[in-house]
């Protein structure tokens, strides 16, 4: 039997939470799925968290999402016995009268107090645990203290403040003791505090949470910390940090890995790195940012990569289209006007243009050339001249525009025609 849990569970817990670096993620769930269909509620309960998604547990696992099975294993872990699963499961709004009914304790407090012995010992899970229960106001149910069991108004503020301000501890010492989702809930109480019991934020406390967490080897907490030094312009720190988060596993990193080879941003530039990068990226999954820039360097094939339309619109299509991103659009658009990577779309190629033009309000003399020529020549819309020509001279001195519109001439009535 393990220190805080059954030896499967610790197993687990120290492959999916302790020692994220390791990428033994999908190891831990097979051993956890195994122990809850055995009976073992904590193993329900932590399965649970890892169908939860990336607010619950580390996203560099590749856990799939399913808040039904979720749902399911957090009430399953409550009939189990867990004393973590009660928790968790009335944090999630779900532990109803039936199901507390079910449940092998004689009260909340029970339960709550087996998981306090944990923390106490030592244990950073249910360290994060108990400082979730203060942190949500969960110990008001817990012990009964509405704020009708309270003289007055302050009394109750005063009895709330006194406990919310103890997650504080919890969740530093789980931090600290291997768990980096509880330095999300930490980061939050520094940065927010607790306006509706007069607890005031302290940002300068949460300023430096994330360097403590990258050089205890989290790859959450790198890939944060790398964020930060890049906002202070500190570019080739950021690269170095960046590096380690996404070699050891954090899928967040990996576009800024591609961004930074790309651009030449705190390393010399590599476009043949920034490449792979992005499709290591997106072998795992798609990506809004990866699809755009993947995109566009196989659209312009420049710099020792190799054009490839097809590709580039898959992924420029998903970004647009699934993410609705316009930042590679105007490629997206081109690749529609000429037939590039998919069918000739005038259509299309319009309503992409044009809400590009609408929505950034900016100035793009190929835009304008492409709607040009699609309004004086009629593709997929009702012929206009006189639109088609206006887009034209926006376009300015861009050569295609110009020989374009030398075909067509103005009328002593100021009609624009073709020549």
């Amino acid at each position: 039997m393990g220190l805080y849990f059954s030896d499967a569970v610790e197993q687990a817990m120290e492959y999916i939470f302790y020692n994220e670096r390791a990428q033994r993620g999908k190891e831990g769930l097979a051993i956890l799925e195994k122990a809850s269909a055995d009976g073992d509620g904590d193993a329900s309960c932590l399965l649970s968290r890892c169908f939860g998604g990336p607010q619950y547990v580390w996203n560099g696992h590749g856990f799939p999402e399913d808040d039904d099975k979720a749902t399911e294993l957090i009430r399953l872990s409550v009939r189990q016995g867990s004393a973590i699963g009660v928790l968790v499961s009335m944090r999630m709004g779900l532990l109803t009268p039936d199901l507390k009914v079910e449940m092998p304790f004689a009260s909340l407090e029970e339960a709550f107090r087996l998981v306090l012995d944990k923390a106490e010992r030592g244990d950073a899970f249910c360290q994060y645990t108990v400082g979730n229960v203060y942190f949500w106001w969960d110990f008001i149910r817990i012990y009964g203290k509405e704020p009708e069991t309270f003289p007055t108004k302050n009394a109750f503020a005063d009895y709330v403040r006194e406990n919310v301000v103890k997650c504080e501890d919890w969740f530093r010492k789980a931090y600290l003791g291997g768990l980096q989702t509880a330095g999300n809930n930490l980061y939050n109480f520094y940065l927010k505090g607790d306006s509706d019991v007069g607890i005031p934020p302290r940002p300068d406390l949460a300023k430096d949470l994330w360097q403590k967490g990258a050089e205890l080897g989290y790859p959450r907490s790198q890939y944060l910390y790398a964020e930060q030094l890049r906002e202070k312009n500190n570019l080739v720190e950021a690269f170095q940090w960046y590096q380690k988060a996404a070699e050891g596993g954090e899928l967040s990193a990996f576009f800024y890995m591609g961004w930074s080879y790309e651009l030449g941003k705190g390393v010399e530039k590599n476009i043949s790195k920034a490449v792979e990068w992005y499709e290591k990226r997106l072998e795992i999954g798609m990506q809004v940012g990866c699809c755009n820039r993947l995109g566009i360097l196989l659209y312009e094939g420049t710099d020792g990569v190799i054009t490839d339309y097809d590709r580039a619109f898959r992924f420029l299509s998903y970004a647009y289209y699934d993410e609705g991103s316009t930042w590679g659009a105007e490629y997206l658009g081109r690749m529609y006007f000429y037939g590039q990577g998919t069918p000739r779309d005038y259509v299309k190629a319009r309503e992409i243009l044009e809400g590009i033009l609408e929505k950034a309000r900016t100035y793009n003399p190929e835009i304008h050339y492409y709607l040009g020529v699609i309004y004086c020549q009629g593709l997929g819309v009702e012929q206009n001249i006189n639109k088609g020509a206006d887009h034209l001279k926006k376009a300015g001195n861009f050569a295609p525009a110009k020989e374009e519109l030398s075909k067509y001439k103005r009328t002593l009535l100021g009609k624009w025609v073709q020549r």
